[in-house]
């Protein structure tokens, strides 16, 4: 009975370790100028906010070859913002 409930008690605490295990996430660690991207090879894009698990703020566009393309964010950046404005009517045309 006592190897049992040492059993569960193990098991309890793998299961506690493993769910307050952080999940490694995919950030940007430097942002470019977005004036070399040409808006036609992009083809989606997310928003990196700092703090969320990440330590810059970023714009994040996705090309044609799968490659992630950080960028300054959006906000204050009327070219970046331009680029999400293309996407956004590109995926609005698709739908």
């Amino acid at each position: 009975m006592a190897t049992k409930a040492a059993a569960l008690i193990l098991l309890g605490l793998i299961c506690i370790e493993f769910a307050s295990a952080q999940i490694a996430v995919d950030c940007c660690l430097r942002v470019e100028s977005e004036k070399r991207l040409n808006p036609r090879n992009l083809v989606s894009y997310s928003v990196q906010r700092a703090g969320m698990g990440c330590d810059i703020s970023a714009t994040v566009f996705v090309n044609r070859k799968n490659m992630k393309l950080c960028v300054v964010p959006a906000e204050g950046n009327p070219g970046v913002q331009k680029l999400i404005d293309f996407l956004e009517k590109k995926r609005q045309n698709h739908h």
